[in-house]
């Protein structure tokens, strides 16, 4: 990974803070699991992201690395 790469990321999400997104998130073992949220914060290492609540489970805060992004762990698209 270059350290470029990760400086890129990292900007784009910071330019992002604020705005919605649907996060595909890779649980392993063919699961996936897709939810829509905001953008709260970017930090030097990681940001968050305020998930919206839904019948089977409450808002909840996450936060991601910026590799997960570069490795695909994470997947983001704008709303």
């Amino acid at each position: 990974m270059e350290h470029s790469e990760f400086d890129k990321v990292r900007a784009s999400v910071k330019q992002q803070c604020g705005s919605r997104v649907v996060i595909q998130l890779d649980r392993g073992r063919n699961k996936v699991d897709i939810q829509e949220g905001t953008i709260q914060e970017a930090y030097p290492s990681v940001f968050t992201i305020l998930v919206d609540d839904t019948e089977d489970r409450p808002a909840q805060l996450l936060s991601f690395s910026y590799t997960d992004i570069i490795t695909k762990e994470i997947r983001m698209k704008l709303c």
